[in-house]
């Protein structure tokens, strides 16, 4: 990850729980790889290949926590202004093709749902909105074609 991703308070709580639980499983993972390594060969020891599988999962997903953690800005979404369009907003929108509204809460990419119109700053739409003000109109290229997106209000979370 070479850029600063911005990411809200609660994504920052949710990896910071993630990775505490990283940090137990690899006390659990070491005492299966030294449990595998007394059933004898190694080379066809189905046991101490899963563990030994089981550690590079959980080493590289501590690694990439780490990494997000550090590499990453924390919006408090309390205290997010409403002025534009930014992480840790509610955007109330409508679509001027199918005069249709929406809302959409711009959350950092852990937390992103696009079920639930919760969109990253990464996502097309996201990334449209970013800096918008109400009134803006924004053009969003989306998979199914160019989306018209007027702001009507934006809000704390």
């Amino acid at each position: 990850m070479a850029d600063t991703r911005a990411l809200t308070l609660t994504d920052k709580k949710k990896l910071e729980g993630e990775l505490a639980e990283l940090i137990e499983a690899k006390k659990r993972v070491a005492e299966d790889i030294k449990v595998a390594r007394g059933f004898g060969d190694l080379s066809e020891n189905a046991e101490y290949d899963e563990a030994k599988a089981e550690e590079a999962r959980v080493y590289g997903r501590i690694a990439e926590i780490e990494n997000i953690l550090r590499m990453s800005t924390f919006v408090d979404d309390s205290s997010v202004s409403t002025e534009t369009v930014a992480v840790g907003t509610v955007v109330r929108v409508l679509d001027l093709e199918y005069d249709e509204e929406d809302e959409y809460t711009l959350v950092g990419f852990t937390e992103a749902d696009p079920m639930k119109l919760f969109i990253s700053q990464e996502s097309p739409i996201g990334e449209a909105l970013i800096g918008a003000h109400v009134g803006d109109t924004v053009d969003v290229q989306t998979p199914g074609g160019l989306v018209k997106l007027k702001v009507l209000g934006i809000r704390r979370r």
